[in-house]
């Protein structure tokens, strides 16, 4: 199956089954906007709370805090938004659509890239076992020849950003034969800076309202609470300020579903260091974050770290984790090395000291920083996509099963009477009654045990039990394993310790240690 055919079911999996709806859906919705459905809500608490208890609980030095959407205007002046946060956009004059120039240009070079790698593939299709692959790139001439086009765009569009050079980054639309995905046509306008940040007003009367802006990310709440924290926590550097919120831009191009929207949530950690040592604890944190990833078990093929070459005014190092999505490797967390930029923008914009003064060099300095930036509703995508599978079962039916982590599924157990008689209801409803108190259930008694058994697969129900007429004589229920389809008889006393340990977030964090 291709896989904008598997991204299209994934999508209408998370309208069918309760994770994710369109936003004012009976008005037709809202282009970029999405609401989380009961099952969705219940995935993405999990996926914040695994972040949140592995940068709080598992790190003595790091504390949260959650920030105010609403903030001083001066601030988004002192960070540099309110001039720099913009995006090139170019509009087709044919389809009236707009797109970021940028993505344009990156979308050309992915081209190329896939080029390499159907040559790659048919090489290896063709000669088997005796393929080298490393010769192969080295010396095939269709090979070389889009590596060294791959590699001029690359060079001329890096040289384009970083000059801030419109004019050329149109020219090198054109010289590309870029065309509008609607119209097929090149009919481009000049490329022109678009600044992506919400303004709304603040004040009891239009005369006396001022400008403030939607926060565009949740950062500079934690820069202007650094001196709060530290004084009032009696914090040590290198010590780090954790925060999940929601921040808002006005893309150009919001697309793929949840992956680029204007409403987002935000999980930041802003780590506050000694100058000379940030690049060791960027390193250390870009482990740090690729451990917390992997444990999740989606394989390391799926995960790259993607290095900036162009770096923002800010940062001294960057790199992307990025996710293997259907529509391929995309960024799903950002590192950053921030230097003292932040915190120094603050003292100079506010009058207000906020150095720190180290008992250990006696000495006041501006701390850099190192940032890890996830982005809730990405990490949501990455998990659906990756579990989303269509299964052939052995007597010729399909399955949809979510294989989701087990600490992150919505529902951990599924209580099944195997009918609607016989005691059988109440006894469920009292083994329910008991575990509620310990993770997520969910009780069903509609339709044959088989398809309530495909509903809890498809909402990626680990765990599911069957009540029966035995279970009222020998004490035992029947427990069924989503993965394997297996299933074995327990006790109903023995349950929770059989259950509770694996889908636990401390079950995941656990794996960091």
């Amino acid at each position: 199956m291709a896989q904008e055919d598997t991204f299209k079911k994934i999508v209408s999996h998370c309208k069918e089954y309760g994770f994710v709806f369109p936003s004012s859906d009976i008005y037709d919705g809202l282009a970029a906007v999405y609401d989380y459905g009961q099952n969705g809500v219940e995935l993405k608490n999990n996926i914040k709370q695994y972040w949140w208890q592995s940068m709080v609980l598992l790190h003595e030095n790091i504390v949260g805090i959650d920030s105010a959407i609403f903030m001083h205007p001066t601030i988004w002046k002192a960070s540099g938004h309110v001039d720099a946060f913009n995006d090139p956009l170019i509009d087709n004059r044919d389809s009236k659509k707009r797109y970021r120039a940028d993505v344009l240009i990156e979308d050309q070079l992915a081209k190329y890239d896939e080029k390499i790698d159907k040559e790659v593939a048919k090489a290896r299709k063709r000669f088997g076992e005796s393929f080298d692959e490393a010769m192969f790139r080295q010396t095939n001439p269709r090979v070389l020849e889009n590596v060294q086009k791959r590699d001029a765009l690359h060079a001329r569009f890096e040289k384009a950003l970083n000059d801030n050079d419109l004019a050329e980054i149109k020219q090198i639309i054109l010289d590309e034969g870029i065309v509008c995905p609607i119209s097929g046509t090149r009919n481009w306008t000049d490329v022109r800076q678009f600044n992506l940040m919400f303004k709304t007003e603040m004040g009891s009367t239009a005369e006396g309202a001022s400008t403030i802006y939607l926060r565009p990310e949740t950062a500079q709440g934690i820069f202007v609470n650094y001196l709060n924290v530290q004084k009032t926590g009696r914090m040590k550097i290198p010590f780090g300020i954790a925060q999940i919120g929601k921040a808002f831009r006005n893309e150009i191009v919001a697309r793929q579903f949840i992956f680029r929207m204007r409403e987002f949530e935000q999980m930041e950690m802003q780590f506050f260091v000694r100058p000379g040592t940030e690049l060791e604890w960027f390193k250390r944190w870009k482990e740090t974050r690729m451990a917390w990833h992997l444990a999740l078990g989606f394989g390391a093929e799926n995960y790259r770290f993607h290095d900036h070459e162009k770096l923002a005014h800010y940062a001294n190092a960057a790199s992307d984790v990025e996710f293997r999505m259907p529509f391929g490797f995309k960024e799903v967390e950002g590192i950053h090395s921030r230097t003292n930029f932040d915190l120094s923008q603050h003292e100079k914009y506010s009058g207000r000291q906020i150095k720190y003064f180290d008992p250990e060099t006696n000495e006041s300095y501006t701390p850099y920083v190192i940032e890890t930036s996830i982005g809730v509703d990405r990490m949501f995508l990455s998990v659906m996509c990756h579990s989303y599978q269509e299964e052939q079962l052995e007597n010729g039916e399909t399955r949809v099963v979510l294989r989701l982590p087990a600490a992150l599924a919505p529902v951990k157990l599924a209580v099944l009477p195997l009918v609607k008689k016989d005691g059988l209801p109440e006894k469920a409803r009292e083994i329910m009654d008991e575990l509620k108190f310990h993770f997520n259930c969910k009780y069903e008694e509609k339709d044959t045990i088989g398809k309530r058994y495909r509903r809890m697969d498809a909402i990626g129900t680990p765990y599911c039990i069957t009540v029966d007429h035995d279970t009222l004589t020998d004490k035992c229920v029947t427990l069924r394993d989503r993965d394997t389809m297996q299933q074995q008889r327990v006790a109903i006393s023995d349950l929770r310790g059989l259950i509770e340990d694996k889908v636990s977030i401390t079950s995941l964090l656990k794996k960091l240690q």
